[in-house]
This record gives C-alpha cells, structure tokens and sequence, in this order.
C-alpha cells in the first residue's frame, strides 16, 4: 500500500487553545506526548528541542508538559533524535519512553527493535513513536541559504512552513514564500533515495497533507497508537472528524507519496547500475518496486 498498513485515518487537532497557537497544523504531536506524559503512559520523549542557533533543533527528553510545548513545530533541518534515545533510558532511567521521528529515523528504530545487538536495555524501553510526514530534509547549511534567498534572518523568523507547492517562512511582519522547485537540490542527499513519505512504520503518523488549515492527517498504524490514540479522543484531548477522500484528502496524500517512491526508485536503480551502495534493493529485485523493501 503506498500508504502503509493502517488501523485507521482521521483528520484531527487538539483541543487545548494554547497548543494550537504554538503547534504546527493541529498540535497532534504536542497533545499526544502531553497527555500520554499525564497519564504516566510514557515516562518521557524525545523531541526536537530548541538548540543555540535559531532553527537548528537538538534532541532534548521532555518530561513535563511544559517542556514539549517548549519544542512545539515543525524544524525542517535534521534533529538526530535517536542519538537521544540511548541517553534518555541510561542517563534519566526511563522505562516508556515516546519520541518524534521523521521517516529514516523511524526505519533506524524499527531495525534496531528487530535486531537489538549491543542496545537490548533499549530496544524494549520504546513505548510510542509519533512518525512525521516527510517529503524531504534540508542540511542547517541549505536551510541558511533558503532564509538568505528570501531575504530573512533566522532570529526573526517565527514558524517555517511547507504547503500549496512553496516553501513558507513567517515573521512578525510578513509572510514570504518560496517555490519548492527552487528548493530542490538543497535537501540531504539520504532523502533522495527514501521510499517513505508518510511514516509508514511508526505507531501513530501525522502531518498536514490531506486535511485543511489548523488540522492534521493522522494514521494510527499499530496496536500501542491506536490504544494511546483512542484514549486521548475518549478523554477530550484531541478531536477528529472523517478524513476527506477526495482531490484534496487522502487522493492528494496518495499522489505524493506515490510520487515520492516513484522519484526515489529511480535514483536508487541509478545508483545500483553504477556499482554505488544504496539502503533498498533495485526495482527489478522488488515483487512492488514501491515497497519499501
């Protein structure tokens, strides 16, 4: 499926006023990880915190409420979260852990679950991955030049944003906006090789695409997201409605994320016809050259 296995797919957004404020799109993430903190679902996560230059994230474990809100919106430069991980359940002693991942770094925690030499106090301790929907990735370094292409500097910029074709950027005085084909060839060169655009292998995936302004899309895909999920509709935390199916909805999420697969076989039968080593097996090796095997 070139969305993935799923259990169910809503459109949904917190309902806390404050969280919608300083959240990206509906605050799915930030609402999830409050109330699973809340309810000692989860001792704590790892997130995508604020680090000493303007939007160039670190990992930080957030314990409380506060400090997940602390870290709240989307970055589009690459946090290594899962360097955090090992950190969060030796240094702090967490038993539950959650963390927020984009697509790689979910793959990067599937792997080691599944095959935990050297990380087995870890591999266990993983109680709820919240998967990003990701089209791609830029270096702090692109990132920089984008600013400096709109003409911005990054300690006034207030939220980042990607949607309707552009790349957007939004100040206290002014939005600007960017054409994402100017943005190509600026993203790390893992994403041009990745199948993955909605997070197929996390607990619970979210993103914008598919649902309007200040909502999210969000896909519960296993077991522990769909009970975590659920609760957190049952207790008032999050509301949903019925995902819309059509140009717009879920038929725009499966031509992107067909598109991204397709986009990303072809480099990946590129590199393999020259010799050049590449994390999935070519198309003519796939039964679905889509899948992400």
């Amino acid at each position: 499926m070139v969305l993935g296995t799923y259990k169910e797919v809503v459109t949904a957004r917190s309902t806390d006023k404050e969280i919608q404020k300083i959240a990206q799109d509906g605050g799915i993430v930030s609402a999830l990880f409050c109330y699973a903190l809340d309810e000692k679902l989860i001792d704590g996560a790892v997130v995508a915190g604020p680090g000493k230059d303007f939007w160039k994230p670190e990992p930080m474990v957030a314990m409380s409420s506060d400090e997940i809100l602390a870290a709240a919106g989307t970055k589009y430069t690459f946090s290594p979260n899962v360097w955090m991980l090992k950190k969060a359940v030796r240094q702090y002693g967490l038993e539950k852990l959650g963390t927020v991942a984009i697509p790689c770094q979910t793959m990067g925690i599937r792997k080691m679950q599944s095959y935990p030499f050297g990380v087995r106090f870890l591999a266990d301790k993983i109680a709820l991955i919240t998967g990003i929907f990701c089209m791609e990735n830029f270096p702090f370094t692109s990132l920089e030049t984008l600013m400096a292409k709109m003409g911005v500097s990054p300690e006034l910029v207030e939220k980042m944003d990607i949607g309707k074709g552009k790349f957007w950027i939004h100040t206290a005085d002014e939005v600007l906006s960017l054409p994402l084909k100017e943005t190509h060839g600026y993203e790390q060169s893992g994403c041009k090789v990745c199948l993955d655009y909605v997070s197929e292998l996390s607990d619970v995936a979210t993103g914008s695409v598919g649902s309007g302004d200040g909502w999210s899309t969000v896909f519960t895909r296993t077991d522990a997201g769909e009970t975590i999920f659920k609760a957190a509709v049952d207790a008032g935390v999050i509301e949903t409605k019925a995902v819309n199916e059509g140009k717009f909805g879920l038929e725009m999420l499966t031509k992107l994320a067909t598109q991204k697969k397709e986009k990303a076989m072809k480099e990946i039968d590129r590199r393999k016809a020259m010799g050049l080593p590449v994390p999935y097996k070519g198309s003519s090796e796939k039964e679905d050259p889509l899948a992400n095997v």
